[in-house]
Formats: C-alpha cells, structure tokens, sequence
C-alpha cells in the first residue's frame, strides 16, 4: 500500500481529517499530524510558521519511518506540504492540494486577519468558538488563533511560495479549488498552477472555502485517481 499524508488546514487538527482518512485506508496507509500548537499539542514559544510545520512532518516521516509519501494538504496544510516539496523533495512522491491560498501579500492578509478575531468568534458564532476549544484542548484556542494571525501576517510580508520558488518543485501536484471560495481564489489558484512544473487544476462547482464543503466520496474518488496517475508518472 502507498502511504498517504493527510495534512489539516489553519485552526484545524488531525481529527477534522477523520471522514476522509476513514474514506481512504481502504486503498492507502494513511495517515494525519496535528502541526505544532494545534489539536491540544503544546504552543511552541516560537511564532507558528512554515518551516515549523515542515519539522513538524519531518519528523511524523522519520518515526514512522516513511522514506517517501504522497500528500493531500487542505488550506494551509497544502501550503506546508508543497513548502516540503521545495525542501526536501525525496520526501515527497505527489501533492494533491485543496482551497491552499497563494496570493499572499500584506494587504491579503490583514484581510485574512481580520476574520481571526477570538472575542467576536466567541459572541457572534459560540458554536465555533466551542468546537475550537474541544478540537484544541487542553490548550487555549484564542491563542491558536492569536498565533495563526501572526502567521498570516508574516507570510503576507515574507511568503513562502514565491514565482521562484514554486518551479522548483518537480513533483506531480493536484490544485483543486471551490469556485465560490471566499478566501481562495480560482485566480491565484491558477497562478500556482502556471508556475509549477507538473500541475493540473481542478475548479469545484459550487464549492465553498470549509472542508465539510466538500463531499468524502468525491474527495475520496479525486485523490485516488490523481495519486492512480502520479504513480505512473514517477
């Protein structure tokens, strides 16, 4: 069996990827990471960031003691996936990334920000405020959010995948978006498809930005077909 990597997005854990996971193992070995600070592992002092979510599944991979992986990244998650690509591509045999934000500037992200507000999350939507704090006890959610502002903020001044980094990356990946996503857009999107090496793009109908937007099955049948091809082409 492949292995494949299920990576979460921003305030996200390792749990959100159970219907998926449970979708998959029937054809791959699968499996998930809660990244640092996130799913009630413990802050980090540092700031959150790309490099460290990349440790983060550097070091899932030597434990298990995964040579190579196939990975699926929603959100963020594909963001550090393909950030992994880049870096160190012997880990990596294909990417199939969903609703991963490319267009990252200062201005995208004050933007960004500016939905990651504790207080207002807590009065205005306290069922989200309290599937955060579940999904990230014992540790505090108001600061897993603080932390994920701080990185958006970062990545709008200093971004990761650049026009030049991003042609560096030399193996398959899969950019798939919703096409009523409201924090990713099938533009920016289409950019990263253009930069990289050997892409393929797939615009969802009807699709918004949340995971749930998506359907398991379809998912599921995506990214076996996608990783079916990659296989071939590796």
């Amino acid at each position: 069996m492949e292995n494949l990597l299920l990576l979460h997005g921003a305030l996200g854990a390792a749990s959100t990827m159970e219907p998926l996971a449970n979708a998959l193992q029937e054809r791959f070995k699968v499996h998930t990471l809660d990244f640092t600070g996130h799913g009630g592992r413990p802050l980090p002092q540092e700031p959150f960031s790309m490099q460290l979510f990349v440790q983060d599944i550097l070091r899932l991979l030597e434990e298990k003691e995964i040579s190579s992986t196939h990975i699926f990244g929603y959100s963020m998650g594909g963001y550090a996936a393909l950030s992994l690509a880049q870096q160190h591509p012997q880990c990596v045999k294909s990417v199939f990334t969903l609703a991963t934000k490319f267009s990252w500037s200062p201005e995208t992200a004050a933007k960004e920000i500016k939905l990651l507000n504790p207080e207002k999350i807590a009065e205005k939507v306290p069922a989200f405020a309290q599937a955060l704090a579940t999904r990230h006890h014992p540790q505090d959610w108001k600061q897993v959010m603080h932390k994920t502002a701080e990185m958006m903020l970062y990545l709008g001044e200093q971004p990761d995948l650049t026009s030049d980094v991003l042609p560096q990356i030399q193996v398959p990946v899969h950019l798939a978006v919703g096409d009523q996503d409201n924090m990713v857009s099938v533009e920016e999107t289409l950019w990263a498809y253009r930069q990289l090496p050997k892409a393929q793009l797939q615009v969802l109908p009807a699709t918004r930005h949340p995971l749930e937007a998506v359907s398991v099955d379809k998912l599921n049948q995506e990214i076996r077909q996608f990783i079916s091809q990659a296989t071939v082409s590796i």
